[in-house]
């Protein structure tokens, strides 16, 4: 294959580099965007029930593992991450979750300038569209179609009556004017279909002549001529291949595969290069750094005198529900993984919640990936919503196709493992409260007899997990191990970006799906805002035909 030519190249086609390509190409910019997956083509990513099936699809997913950590028990983690057309968006389970806007201020407070709560609530409202809310936090017209649950079975409802009773008041949006307390879940939605980045914001794109979407197409390497970057090699179908860029490459792969990008192609941490024989480029420090994920522990009671998920999903209420679900686009093919959620404190003295409690009216095999059991019964997952443990993820090799060492390094700071002591202590109480009680067998999971914090913390290390909500691996400062600056410009570099979770500071309090496509909202307006700016100064980058 030639050479491709566009004046912007994007590597990673999910939730944010999807909005970024639809808003380059919205005033007539040749835009080229790069995905290593497939397209979007398998029906379970459709129906949002299928989220199941996805968690571990090797036809969609990339199935990373984390290095095994001897903070959790020597345990390697599953990490999930879309490998498709809308990438985590295309197989997540399309909760709509902001995080709190003490998160964005406090960006702002560590040098990310034009990132507080202010500034971004913009660039929420432009993406969704979500009929219920205030207009003064909420978007009405954006491409996103944010729903509350199409279906609520009657164990969400006791759970939200049970979170009240035991002390949780009741927030109606929780993203709007008030995060904390007890609320019902959102979604993302494409009418009765999953609303991922590749079904709205590229849907519209794809129609524009100067956009082409290439998939199966794995970026190798960054091409950088001196100090700038002119464009980005790609392998497919056994050839190696580059898209040559007038403007700008804007690396949107992920925080696992953006500082992975940007290591093998010599941009990172010096010493770490030289180690696995990469030629160095651009020595930067923070590049793989900072990594923070959610950490979380499930609680499970067994179900008696109502219905669960558990039921609903073999035998004949399966057929039923397919059958509902195909009438009327309703029922249990509609549900995500999380009907309700708190977020609470800790501790008195927190200025904003640090943890997220979520509800499903289901339960999990315990060594199941995605695997319900047999009998009835809910779940009530604790997760550290600000953890401070971090980690990294660097590359193996000089080779791009190695996948690279993921050391989240989950547990090693003890405050996580305090706020997740505390958090349990909720969940029981919640569990305990009549509306719950009620309908609740036993608790399976990690059973009455667990009751020392030795004993939990035991079991938080032996069975806790990760909710899939990685970042800050190219993160955003003015600080000598920031990646980029708060224009999302990688430091020291010209014609380079990386728009993605991987900038975040700190993981926002709650699911990160909404935060990254936010961040593709932002980060688009900066490039048409720098571009208009350079052009105005009456130097032109020419526009080359894709």
């Amino acid at each position: 294959m030639a050479d491709l030519r566009a004046d912007y190249a994007i590597v990673g086609a999910g939730s944010a580099g999807c909005v970024v390509a639809d808003r380059l190409s919205e005033d007539g910019a040749q835009v080229v965007l790069l995905e290593a997956g497939p397209t979007d083509w398998h029906p379970m990513i459709h129906v949002p029930a299928g989220a199941l099936h996805l968690r571990a699809n090797p036809l969609v997913n990339w199935n990373y593992y984390a290095e095994p950590e001897e903070s959790i028990a020597n345990r390697s983690l599953h990490w999930p991450r879309g490998w498709v057309l809308g990438g985590t968006s295309s197989i997540n389970g399309m909760l709509y979750v902001r995080g709190n806007p003490a998160d964005y201020d406090g960006w702002a407070q560590m040098g990310c300038r034009g990132w507080t709560y202010a500034d971004v609530l913009p660039f929420f409202k432009k993406s969704e569209r979500y009929e219920p809310g205030d207009t003064q936090y909420r978007g009405k017209s954006g491409p996103l179609l944010v729903e509350d649950f199409r279906t609520i079975l009657p164990l969400t409802h006791c759970f939200v009556e049970a979170a009240q009773q035991a002390g949780f008041p009741l927030t109606r949006d929780y993203n709007g004017a008030v995060q904390e307390g007890v609320g019902y879940s959102q979604m993302t939605r494409n009418g009765r279909f999953r609303g991922s980045t590749a079904r709205t914001f590229l849907a519209e794109a794809r129609r524009r002549p100067n956009l082409r979407v290439v998939t199966k197409a794995v970026a190798t390497r960054l091409v950088l001529d001196g100090s700038r970057c002119i464009g980005v090699s790609f392998w497919q179908n056994g050839q190696d291949n580059r898209v040559l860029t007038a403007r700008e490459v804007v690396v949107s792969g992920g925080t696992v595969n953006s500082p992975h990008l940007l290591q093998v192609s010599g941009i990172g941490p010096a010493a770490h290069l030289q180690s696995i024989g990469v030629a160095v480029r651009h020595d930067l420090p923070g590049v793989g750094a900072n990594l923070s994920d959610h950490f979380a522990v499930r609680i499970t009671h067994r179900v008696r005198d109502e219905v669960s998920v558990n039921q609903l999903a073999r035998g004949l209420r399966l057929v039923g529900e397919i059958g509902r679900y195909a009438a009327t686009g309703r029922g249990a093919l509609t549900f995500g993984v999380t009907t309700a959620m708190v977020f609470c404190r800790s501790r008195e003295g927190l200025e904003s919640p640090d943890l997220q409690l979520l509800f499903t009216p289901g339960s999990y095999a315990p060594n199941g990936i995605g695997r319900l059991e047999r009998e009835p019964g809910m779940t009530l997952v604790v997760c550290i919503a600000r953890p401070d443990s971090r980690g990294t993820i660097m590359a193996r090799s000089a080779d791009s196709l190695d996948r690279p060492a993921i050391r989240p390094n989950y547990l090693s700071a003890a405050s996580d493992v305090r706020a997740l002591l505390a958090g349990t202590g909720f969940a029981r109480r919640i569990f305990a409260a009549p509306p719950l009680a009620l309908h609740s067998a036993a608790e399976t999971m990690p059973g009455a007899d667990v009751q020392s914090d030795e004993a939990l913390t035991a079991f938080l290390r032996e069975a806790g997990t990760n909710l899939h909500h990685p970042v800050g691996t190219c993160r955003m400062g003015d600080d000598p191990m920031a990646v980029v600056d708060s224009r999302l410009r990688v430091r020291g570099l010209e014609g380079l970006r990386v728009v993605d979770a991987s900038v975040m500071p700190t993981v926002t309090t709650g699911n990160t799906n909404a935060p990254s496509i936010m961040i593709g909202e932002k980060g688009a307006a900066m490039i048409r805002e720098d571009t208009s700016a350079f052009t105005s100064a009456g130097a032109a980058p020419s526009r080359s035909a894709v």
